[in-house]
């Protein structure tokens, strides 16, 4: 069976889809799978059972880069064409079956693993999930070495307004490190991409050397996901790092401002999203809110609203590394 499977850009978005990667992958296991991606999520795919060839889509002025994708998919009969992006691809190549799905942001009140779940009329909608290559968890030996557990933090995002303060971090981090603490004495890995450098060394210089493990733009993607399913717990901004530690089931508690949680939280039971005490709709509602701002909008979450979640997420499904 052969099935092609168009998904996201975006880093979040793209381990999202992997709920129905999942699913096609546990219903058809013979089946060989095409995926089209982004460039910098395309790594994710490259060791997931049944999956043949990764495809990047390198965005090309005049949506030029759809051409390419046809010209590269147009000769294989497809049994099953799965496009996530909308585009006019599913509809100009020949497949016996055809799912598009076009993305209703607007809204906000349903979940996006929900929404692609329905795709294929799945409910209740399968996890997302990324699978470690061995080369991935054997690197992780070297970057996060066996000892006391490690907290995972994921201090960038995408969008200024929603990164919590890089001095809420350093408190939470030596709240639950502290001998009355979650975790007492445990270490902290900080992750990053190498462009977000700037967002993460407040978080880093307040942390300081002794106790912190540097990944800010050090390891590949694939590497990052084997790191997080390593951590403890992970506490983050709404970002790909937040969807990417809840999909190898590490802890994960998920940071909300401007951006709204029962749309992009992270997804299944060892999650809990901390939301600011001025919700989305306030934040985003507000007469003077501009999205091109480059404001901080996160002011309204307190460390002791996350230490909390954290404690509680903890208790509930925490782990060793």
């Amino acid at each position: 069976m052969n099935i092609l499977f168009v998904t996201s850009t975006r880093i979040g978005d793209a381990v999202l889809s992997t709920a129905l990667l999942s699913h096609l992958v546990s219903r058809h296991p013979n089946a060989s799978i095409t995926v089209a991606c982004g460039v910098l999520p395309a790594p994710l795919f490259q060791d997931i059972p049944c999956v043949r060839r990764v495809i990047p889509i390198e965005k090309r002025r005049f949506a030029a880069h759809w051409i390419t994708l046809w010209s590269d998919v147009v000769k294989t009969s497809w049994d099953l064409v799965i496009d996530l992006r909308a585009s006019a691809l599913a509809w100009t190549i020949l497949s016996r079956e055809r799912r598009t799905l076009r993305t209703n942001d607007s809204d906000t009140n349903i979940h996006r693993v929900t929404e692609l779940g329905g795709l294929l009329d799945l409910d209740p909608p399968p996890d997302p999930k990324l699978w470690l290559s061995d080369q991935a968890d054997n690197q992780v030996a070297d970057t996060i070495p066996e000892g006391t557990p490690v907290i995972g933090l994921g201090v960038t995002a995408n969008w200024l307004p929603k990164i919590w303060p890089a001095e809420n971090f350093v408190a939470l981090v030596q709240k639950i490190t502290g001998a009355t603490g979650i975790i007492p004495g445990a270490r902290v890995a900080v992750f990053g991409a190498a462009n977000e450098r700037s967002i993460a060394q407040p978080v880093l210089e307040g942390l300081g050397e002794g106790k912190c493990i540097d990944l800010v733009g050090k390891i590949d993607l694939q590497t990052v996901a084997a790191c997080l399913s390593r951590c403890a717990i992970f506490v983050g901004n709404d970002s790909g790092l937040m969807h990417m530690s809840a999909a190898v089931s590490t802890p994960t508690v998920g940071l909300f401002g401007p951006s709204p949680p029962a749309r992009y939280g992270p997804w299944g039971d060892h999650c809990i999203v901390v939301e600011s005490s001025e919700s989305y709709r306030e934040l985003v509602g507000a007469p003077s809110f501009d999205h091109r701002s480059s404001e901080n909008l996160m002011a309204g979450l307190s460390v002791e609203a996350v230490y909390e979640a954290a404690r509680a997420i903890y208790r509930n499904v925490g782990k060793d590394c």
